[in-house]
């Protein structure tokens, strides 16, 4: 009886012990906490992102097309922001940031944002639906490009069904693979706010548009306003230290990193194209100066968390001249419409972008990433060069095949008729201006 009731004792004790600990034990394997400076930044980020869509995006393009086509163009980024946010919420971050299922698809687990709460998720400090929201406006972006390709001259209900198709059967493996847990994320490959995943995609998708869709009937028209493609220019600029600043997913020192890249890379953009325009056309434009600033920030933002300042000047000044050459040298030599460049400043952008994260990337900067070939590490370059080749295999194929099937459910453009009167009154039954539209 004794040694019975002292092992009881002794159990009782353990038991007690156990339990009292309990506390300290589940406190140590929870999901960190929200921290409120770092939700305030990803939010603010949110904001600035989908700043960059409308009216950053919406009034870059509508200044760069023919009077009676600005508001078609307005509509797309504007109406995309609408198609596309209700896309991401049902279906699209569930693809993207579900469970993985063999490095191709996220699983159903968060279908309709089930699941998505306020607590933060996995090794992040911001709420899960904060990050889901930050993600959903890159969705909505990269979409919103590729509109640039086919400006003029796409059917409105054409662009509906192919940007939604694209947007779930494109763009969410894309971002699976890359952020979601995906095979290029397992093989090393670095994205740091969507080289990969937004410019090369939308870029390479946006040229098999243009193909497919057809050349515009009327010889293109000078840009009907200027000065709104430099306002939208701007707020490209200004919101994009939010796209690669919020991709750091904190208020901390690689925000301050990707921020300070971010704006160097795109001020040297615009100077390395503005010179290289006035040496070649005799005239800086200010339309090539808002590019060159495009063209860098294009460039920095697979590579603005893992690589230095002056790194970051370097890809900047570099993938100016490359989208120089890409929209004046390329276009021309193939003689495809991309009406506004999707493809020579997001998708060779994107692609030198990528390119250059394997060669200036730097783990001393971010352990995290990686050494890149200046750091002695030849594999990093060579995970950028698969990562290039499978996001251009993936999304010229998906863009081929998504637009096959809306040419059978619906015509793709205007007749001839239509383009020659302009997309906002025959589309839209709206004008822009009250006086005569251009021809």
């Amino acid at each position: 009886m004794r040694l019975t009731a002292r092992i009881t004792r002794i159990a009782a004790g353990v038991l007690t012990s156990l339990l009292v600990a309990a506390p300290a034990y589940a406190q140590e394997a929870a999901a960190p906490a929200a921290d409120s400076g770092d939700t305030a930044w990803v939010l603010m980020s949110t904001a600035l992102v989908l700043l960059m869509t409308a009216p950053g995006l919406a009034l870059f393009y509508g200044g760069l097309v023919s009077r009676k086509n600005v508001l078609s163009t307005l509509m797309h980024s504007f109406f995309t922001i609408c198609l596309v946010g209700v896309q991401w919420v049902l279906i699209g971050y569930t693809v993207a940031f579900g469970s993985d299922k063999g490095g191709i698809l996220g699983g159903l687990d968060f279908l309709g944002l089930s699941g998505v709460g306020m607590a933060p998720n996995g090794a992040a400090t911001v709420p899960h639906l904060a990050f889901a929201i930050f993600q959903g406006v890159f969705a909505i972006i990269t979409v919103a490009l590729i509109t640039g390709a086919f400006a003029e001259r796409m059917k409105f209900g054409a662009y509906v069904l192919f940007s939604l198709l694209w947007a779930t059967l494109v763009y969410g493996p894309l971002a699976h693979w890359v952020w979601g847990g995906g095979w290029l994320q397992k093989l090393g490959a670095l994205d740091f706010a969507g080289g990969l995943v937004v410019h090369i995609s939308s870029g390479v998708s946006a040229l098999v548009a243009a193909v497919m869709v057809g050349k515009r009937y009327a010889k293109p028209t000078h840009p009907h306003n200027i000065p709104y493609v430099m306002i939208g220019g701007g707020l490209l600029f200004f919101g994009w230290l939010g796209f690669n600043g919020g991709s750091a997913l904190g208020a901390n020192g690689l925000a301050a990193l990707a921020v300070a890249t971010t704006f160097t890379s795109g001020a040297a953009g615009g100077l390395l194209w503005t010179l290289f325009e006035w040496n070649h056309r005799r005239k800086p434009s200010l339309i090539g100066t808002v590019s060159g600033v495009v063209a860098g920030l294009v460039g920095i933002t697979p590579a603005a968390g893992y690589v230095s300042i002056p790194a970051a000047l370097a890809i900047g000044a570099t993938t100016a001249v490359v989208c120089y050459l890409g929209v004046n040298k390329v276009k021309a030599y193939f003689g495809y419409d991309d009406a506004l460049d999707v493809f020579g400043v997001h998708g060779l952008g994107g692609i030198w972008g990528a390119l250059s994260t394997g060669l200036f990337a730097s783990s001393a900067i971010n352990p995290a990433g990686a050494d890149g070939l200046i750091f002695g590490n030849a594999a990093l370059l060579g995970a950028q060069a698969v990562s290039v080749l499978a996001a251009v295999a993936f999304s010229v194929a998906g863009t081929f095949l998504i637009l096959k099937v809306v040419s059978a459910v619906t015509a793709l453009r205007a007749s001839q008729e239509e383009e020659q009167a302009g997309l906002d009154r025959v589309l839209h039954g709206e004008v822009a201006y009250t006086k005569a539209q251009e021809t």
